[in-house]
């Protein structure tokens, strides 16, 4: 019974694959991949550029998300300071908000006539063109670090946490200076973690729609390739773009894995002495929590911009907004397509997590409970979303949609996308569910279910009795990340959501912010209650998974 259970299981997951993420990248592959067109994205200058600027964004943003991610691990892992429990959760407040959605505020503080050039202007300096030319790209570059770093902060938090504090220890005594010993011991020792992290922040960021698209940053790939979404049906090369991206993206985590290739026997050693973190002094007692205090500050500048732009009835050329008002509240309120798209994302979001909790409890317990042939080929395809650019996906939902007509039936992009789109948010969740579940399931002893089973329980009911209730936690943090990210998903919703009575909350956002005159104002309005909304949910994964958090942004 339970043999005929786990096949069933198993065929579900292969069909679930099969039509929510390997068709989809075969659809791009197979519609995309001609040698004419590929000549004509390397020939023309145009497309050549957009692919200089993805790598440029891509390499400088990860390279400021290690500057500010590694010294705040280091001192967290390695002091003990005033507000240290509440550093994890100040961490977490830049994911609290796409972006995109961030830059509408950010356009506030860099702008012309915006904070930081009033500042200037008032101390007798010239303005700075922070928004156009070479200002634009490093804005970009800027404010997705700030969103970004604490992929790459938590993963290197956890991998510090299993360092065995007695090979420091060790080298101390025998003369060797804390430089040294970073160099030689703890950063050779933090390849997974870097891996980890910064393999996701390069490909995010190569692959980035939405913040370049707000910036008015359109020489990317991946504009480009949104701007090409109208031609679909008689112009291939949006496919022969994607694929490029992706293959680009695929080149990059190999070469990141080449050059942190380490030996995992070094890294096995967890340790046994428990943290080795100190009580700071000195002056350590001020730079500690400065740092995380500086770091917060500037992260969440976005979003203090983006509420501070939502409230102000006036904010022009002054540091602080003049006069304050809800009427920006009340027009994104009665706004036609605001309500309907909350109600939209719901919807989705719903769905996307049902799908993900259901698929990623199997592949979990397929890979660390069953452990039959072929249950590491689902973890790894389970994996894959976080390595595949969401782009990419997102486009071969709509190809699927476009070349099958079962695929036109089942998920509809113009009549009713509903399908579409909450397969489309589910497969790009999957992970965060199943890193999440096997977490839990590898921290509960198989033995309690085996007691269970010799005492004549029955398989099924030893697990729903013994183990369920142990998981709880995990399968409710990775439905939270699941439900939450799926609300703020953005290539997916810009690509895939094609009429106002279908938009969810990004995609009307972005329709907002496009209407010249109160447009930027009342999308900041309704980014402001998306913003709780994520900060609520991830307030609560973290008080419920701590420092383990970071395992569930791991390829």
């Amino acid at each position: 019974m339970m043999k005929i259970l786990k096949f069933i299981c198993f065929l579900f997951l292969l069909v679930f694959f099969a039509v929510f993420l390997i068709l989809p990248v075969f659809t791009v592959i197979e519609e995309g991949l001609r040698w004419n067109l590929l000549k004509e994205v390397f020939e023309n200058q145009l497309y050549l550029q957009g692919l200089w600027n993805s790598f440029r964004i891509a390499v400088v943003t990860t390279v400021m998300v290690f500057i500010i991610s590694l010294p705040l691990a280091l001192i967290f892992d390695k002091y003990e300071f005033a507000g240290k429990s509440l550093c994890s959760l100040a961490m977490m407040l830049p994911m609290i908000l796409p972006p995109f959605v961030g830059a509408l505020g950010f356009q506030q503080i860099l702008g012309h006539y915006g904070v930081v050039n009033t500042i200037l202007t008032n101390c007798g300096l010239n303005r700075l063109d922070f928004l156009g030319g070479d200002g634009r790209f490093w804005s970009v570059c800027f404010i997705m670090a700030l969103h970004l770093y604490p992929i790459l902060y938590l993963n290197l938090v956890t991998a510090l946490g299993n360092i065995d504090p007695a090979m420091n220890e060790a080298a101390d005594n025998l003369g060797a200076n804390k430089w040294y010993r970073l160099r030689r011991i703890t950063l050779p020792l933090l390849k997974p973690g870097i891996l980890a992290g910064g393999s996701i922040v390069l490909i995010w960021s190569f692959t980035e729609l939405g913040t370049p698209l707000m910036f008015g940053f359109t020489r990317t790939t991946a504009v480009q390739i949104f701007n090409g979404i109208t031609e679909l049906e008689t112009n291939p090369l949006p496919y022969t773009l994607v694929i490029v991206m992706l293959a680009l993206a695929i080149g990059m985590y190999i070469f990141s894995r080449t050059v942190l290739a380490t030996d995992n026997k070094g890294i096995a050693a967890k340790g046994s002495m428990g943290s080795s973190a100190r009580q700071a002094t000195g002056i350590m007692r001020f730079i500690a929590p400065g740092a995380f205090l500086l770091v917060t500050f500037f992260a969440v500048l976005p979003h203090i911009a983006l509420i501070l732009t939502a409230f102000t009835r006036n904010w022009y050329g002054t540091v602080l907004p003049e006069h304050l008002t809800l009427v920006h509240f009340e027009n994104a309120l009665s706004h036609k397509i605001v309500l309907p798209s909350i109600v939209n994302s719901l919807k989705y979001s719903s769905i996307a997590m049902l799908f993900a909790l259901v698929a990623g409890l199997l592949i979990s317990l397929a890979a660390v409970r069953w452990r039959f042939r072929f249950s590491s080929v689902l973890d790894i395809l389970a994996m894959t979303p976080l390595a595949v650019p969401g782009i990419v996906i997102a486009f071969g939902f709509l190809g699927m949609s476009v070349k099958y007509s079962w695929a036109r039936d089942l998920f509809n992009p113009i009549d009713n996308p509903l399908m579409l789109l909450a397969a489309a948010y589910a497969i790009r969740r999957l992970p965060y569910v199943v890193r999440s579940v096997s977490s839990g399931l590898e921290q509960t002893p198989e033995e309690l279910e085996n007691a269970a089973r010799n005492l004549g329980c029955g398989p099924v009911r030893a697990f729903w009795k013994i183990t369920m209730p142990l998981i709880t936690a995990n399968l409710l943090v990775g439905g939270l990340f699941a439900f939450s990210f799926s609300m703020l998903e953005v290539s997916d919703s810009l690509i895939l959501a094609q009429k106002a009575a279908f938009f969810p909350i990004t995609k009307a956002i972005f329709e907002l912010s496009q209407i010249l005159g109160s447009g930027p104002v009342t999308a900041c309005a309704f980014g402001v209650w998306t913003m709780l909304f994520m900060a609520a949910t991830l307030a609560a994964a973290g008080i419920l998974l701590g420092r383990k958090i970071g395992a569930i942004f791991r390829i």
